[in-house]
């Protein structure tokens, strides 16, 4: 529906979004790995599938493996999933929004804590999705989650900030992050109530959104304020 492209917001407290860089070039890595041949049981050894999760964690069984798949602890896929991709798409348009969106989260939290409200948000969101979907055998793979986290902590921080878009891919529009990104969370939770016939785990992404939500307020340096309050609009 919508490409973001700029949102002009600079950095205040940071020289360089050196953790946003680093996660964008760890997913383009595991996606090159992806390409390279290697058979899908292995990539989905990396992945969350619910029915196994739950299996080996709640109800105390055990995972099944094909013999082609790498012994991934169970526990451990729940942050081994969200740096690989389905498709060029998926990666890009995780990559994209992390890009335009995480530098100024990463400047508001400071790199490390920028890094574990990342991560939270991907394995809360993997988790999120396999107790909603217990029986589940489907891999799940991708940034989205997390990317969902930190978008939601953008919203938090910087609703007044105007964005660059790209609107049905081809129409430039600058438009508030509020309305922006506002809808797309609603499209996320919408799209909770159409019947599903896609690899979409939508659940996945409200994990992501809710826990970036919350946490941005407590891993903000001191002095951050939320919703842009010392911004003045123009008149």
């Amino acid at each position: 529906m919508f490409v973001p492209i700029h949102d002009g917001n600079h950095l205040k407290h940071v020289r360089f979004q050196y953790v946003t860089l680093f996660l964008v070039a760890l997913n383009v890595a595991c996606f090159v790995f992806q390409m390279s041949g290697i058979d899908r049981s292995v990539i989905a050894s990396f992945a969350v599938v619910p029915v196994e999760l739950l299996a080996v964690h709640v109800f105390g069984g055990h995972a099944a493996f094909s013999p082609e798949a790498l012994p991934v602890p169970e526990m451990v896929t729940l942050l081994t999933y969200m740096f690989f991709h389905g498709d060029a798409l998926h990666l890009a348009g995780n990559m994209l929004f992390l890009w335009v969106f995480g530098d100024n989260v990463e400047d508001a939290c400071g790199h490390a804590r920028y890094l574990a409200l990342y991560l939270i948000c991907g394995l809360t969101g993997g988790l999120v999705h396999a107790v909603l979907q217990p029986q589940s055998v489907a891999p799940l793979i991708g940034a989205s989650a997390a990317v969902a986290g930190v978008i939601a902590a953008y919203l938090v921080l910087h609703p007044r900030v105007r964005v660059w878009v790209l609107v049905f891919k081809f129409i430039p529009l600058r438009i508030s992050a509020m309305w922006l990104l506002s809808a797309w969370i609603a499209m996320q939770i919408a799209m909770l109530f159409v019947p599903q016939t896609g690899p979409v785990a939508w659940w996945a992404h409200i994990g992501g959104i809710v826990t970036g939500g919350v946490l941005v307020v407590f891993l903000r340096r001191s002095g951050v304020v939320l919703f842009d309050q010392q911004v003045v609009p123009r008149r």
